[in-house]
Protein backbone atom coordinates (compact mmCIF):
# COMPACT_ATOMS: atom_id res chain seq x y z
CA UNK A 1 0.00 0.00 0.00
CA UNK A 2 1.34 3.45 -1.10
CA UNK A 3 1.75 5.80 1.99
CA UNK A 4 1.29 9.18 2.13
CA UNK A 5 5.15 11.37 3.24
CA UNK A 6 5.68 12.33 6.54
CA UNK A 7 5.46 16.16 6.14
CA UNK A 8 1.90 15.34 4.96
CA UNK A 9 0.82 15.78 8.34
CA UNK A 10 0.56 19.35 8.02
CA UNK A 11 0.80 21.86 4.79
CA UNK A 12 2.52 20.29 2.47
CA UNK A 13 4.03 20.80 -0.88
CA UNK A 14 4.85 23.93 -3.34
CA UNK A 15 1.75 25.40 -3.84
CA UNK A 16 2.81 27.22 -7.18
CA UNK A 17 4.13 23.87 -8.77
CA UNK A 18 0.98 22.50 -7.82
CA UNK A 19 -1.09 24.83 -9.61
CA UNK A 20 0.50 23.98 -12.64
CA UNK A 21 0.20 20.71 -12.48
CA UNK A 22 -3.32 21.12 -11.40
CA UNK A 23 -3.80 23.43 -15.13
CA UNK A 24 -2.36 20.25 -17.09
CA UNK A 25 -3.63 16.86 -15.40
CA UNK A 26 -6.95 18.17 -13.19
CA UNK A 27 -8.13 21.39 -15.29
CA UNK A 28 -9.47 19.35 -18.20
CA UNK A 29 -12.72 18.08 -15.52
CA UNK A 30 -12.52 20.29 -12.52
CA UNK A 31 -12.39 23.07 -14.76
CA UNK A 32 -9.05 26.05 -14.47
CA UNK A 33 -10.80 27.25 -11.00
CA UNK A 34 -11.54 24.10 -9.51
CA UNK A 35 -15.29 24.80 -9.83
CA UNK A 36 -16.17 21.49 -11.29
CA UNK A 37 -17.04 22.78 -14.77
CA UNK A 38 -14.15 21.75 -16.53
CA UNK A 39 -14.35 20.81 -20.78
CA UNK A 40 -15.17 17.42 -19.75
CA UNK A 41 -17.18 17.74 -16.56
CA UNK A 42 -20.75 17.70 -18.80
CA UNK A 43 -19.66 14.08 -20.10
CA UNK A 44 -18.94 12.17 -16.71
CA UNK A 45 -21.31 11.31 -13.86
CA UNK A 46 -20.68 11.74 -10.96
CA UNK A 47 -19.94 14.97 -12.06
CA UNK A 48 -16.32 15.94 -10.55
CA UNK A 49 -16.16 17.77 -7.40
CA UNK A 50 -15.98 21.33 -6.93
CA UNK A 51 -12.94 22.23 -5.18
CA UNK A 52 -14.15 25.90 -4.41
CA UNK A 53 -16.83 25.01 -2.00
CA UNK A 54 -15.18 25.04 1.74
CA UNK A 55 -17.75 22.87 3.53
CA UNK A 56 -16.73 19.72 1.26
CA UNK A 57 -13.13 20.48 0.76
CA UNK A 58 -12.47 21.01 4.58
CA UNK A 59 -13.93 17.35 5.22
CA UNK A 60 -11.01 15.89 3.46
CA UNK A 61 -7.72 15.84 5.28
CA UNK A 62 -4.25 16.76 3.29
CA UNK A 63 -3.86 12.52 3.48
CA UNK A 64 -7.08 11.71 2.28
CA UNK A 65 -6.65 13.85 -0.61
CA UNK A 66 -2.70 13.16 -1.41
CA UNK A 67 -4.31 9.21 -1.36
CA UNK A 68 -6.94 10.18 -3.39
CA UNK A 69 -4.50 12.39 -5.55
CA UNK A 70 -1.66 8.92 -5.85
CA UNK A 71 -4.23 5.96 -5.99
CA UNK A 72 -7.03 7.55 -7.78
CA UNK A 73 -11.17 7.21 -6.89
CA UNK A 74 -11.68 3.85 -6.74
CA UNK A 75 -9.04 3.05 -4.43
CA UNK A 76 -10.86 5.41 -1.68
CA UNK A 77 -14.56 4.64 -2.36
CA UNK A 78 -14.53 7.80 -4.74
CA UNK A 79 -15.43 7.69 -8.33
CA UNK A 80 -13.49 5.48 -10.74
CA UNK A 81 -13.53 7.60 -12.96
CA UNK A 82 -10.61 10.49 -10.98
CA UNK A 83 -7.62 9.19 -12.18
CA UNK A 84 -4.86 7.69 -10.19
CA UNK A 85 -1.87 10.09 -10.99
CA UNK A 86 1.19 8.26 -8.61
CA UNK A 87 2.37 6.46 -11.81
CA UNK A 88 2.58 9.72 -13.34
CA UNK A 89 3.38 12.64 -10.56
CA UNK A 90 6.08 12.19 -7.98
CA UNK A 91 5.02 12.10 -4.10
CA UNK A 92 6.81 15.80 -4.02
CA UNK A 93 4.67 16.94 -7.16
CA UNK A 94 1.81 15.25 -5.49
CA UNK A 95 2.25 17.15 -1.97
CA UNK A 96 2.05 20.04 -4.34
CA UNK A 97 -1.37 19.30 -6.12
CA UNK A 98 -2.89 19.00 -2.20
CA UNK A 99 -1.23 22.31 -1.35
CA UNK A 100 -2.55 24.20 -4.21
CA UNK A 101 -6.11 22.62 -3.51
CA UNK A 102 -6.16 24.02 -0.19
CA UNK A 103 -5.74 27.65 -2.01
CA UNK A 104 -8.88 26.80 -4.01
CA UNK A 105 -11.80 26.70 -1.61
CA UNK A 106 -14.18 30.03 -0.50
CA UNK A 107 -17.51 30.68 1.76
CA UNK A 108 -19.76 31.62 -0.50
CA UNK A 109 -22.52 34.20 0.63
CA UNK A 110 -26.36 33.26 0.66
CA UNK A 111 -27.58 32.75 -2.82
CA UNK A 112 -24.30 32.89 -4.50
CA UNK A 113 -23.20 30.32 -7.28
CA UNK A 114 -20.13 28.98 -7.61
CA UNK A 115 -19.02 31.11 -10.72
CA UNK A 116 -20.02 34.18 -8.29
CA UNK A 117 -23.40 35.42 -9.76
Amino acid sequence: MNTIPAAAAEPIGDAARGAKDYATYCAVCHGVGGEGDGPLASRLEPKPSDHTDAEAMARLSDAELFRLLKEGGAAVGRSPLMLPWGKTLSDERIAGLVAYLRTLPRTRTAGETRTGK
